[in-house]
């Protein structure tokens, strides 16, 4: 009996696409079921009736919702492409990095742009930034765990594609190549990779207001 694998979803999300880049490189076939999230389906909140958002991952009727929980959902259930490091460890650390990336690194970046670019929000994005460029430096590898892109990478993936838009959105600018040449080098390696292209949006660079408020839905008023 084959697997059957739903993917409840609204397009353009960062969240959604770090799921969408597990399963392809998984190599899992799945289905995507697109949301309007003014409109919710019966369907998600039943799947998702605490958090009441995407993207829920359905897999043969079993709801897992929170993007990086599923992602590591998808490491332990499918074997092949090796998301998560093997070592308990190292591991460790990649979580680490991953939940240091969702709870402190995006929160601030979007306050920069919701204090629109005020230097103290700046000054506290640099702050978090740097630890991931040191990070990237000391390891000296293409993708935050080696070679090839893993979870860190996955949930980072804001920064290397949603970011820029951002930028263009607002002229914003404050995260250079010369600031941090190392998370940009990362980036280019990132939205370049064949599997990643697959995934991410088209560049289209919606108002201003019509992107902040998507980010403030998830974000607060942060």
């Amino acid at each position: 009996m084959s697997d059957e694998v739903k993917l409840y979803a609204t397009a353009g999300s960062p969240f959604v696409s770090r799921v969408e880049l597990a399963l392809n490189l998984k190599g899992i076939s799945y289905d995507i079921l697109q949301e309007d999230l003014k409109n919710k389906s019966t369907q998600l909140l039943n799947y998702n009736p605490v958090r009441k958002e995407v993207p829920v991952l359905v897999h043969n009727g079993k709801p897992i919702s929170e993007s990086l929980v599923i992602v590591e959902y998808i490491d332990d259930v499918w074997t092949g492409y090796p998301i998560l490091p093997l070592d308990p460890y190292q591991k460790s650390v990649a979580r680490f990095w991953a939940r240091f990336i969702d709870s402190t690194c995006i929160p601030a970046l979007f306050k920069v742009f919701g204090n629109n670019g005020a230097e103290q929000a700046i000054a506290e994005a640099w702050e978090h930034l740097q630890k991931l460029e040191d990070e990237l430096a000391a390891k000296g590898n293409k993708f935050f765990g080696g070679d090839s892109i893993s979870l860190v990478d996955i949930a980072a993936n804001f920064i290397a594609y949603w970011l820029g838009t951002l930028v263009e959105a607002t002229d914003i600018k404050f995260v250079t190549k010369d600031k941090f040449p190392k998370i940009m080098e990362w980036a280019d390696n990132f939205v370049n990779d064949e599997v990643v292209k697959k995934v991410l949006p088209p560049r289209i660079i919606p108002p201003k207001a019509q992107l902040l408020a998507f980010f403030k839905q998830k974000f607060g008023s942060s």
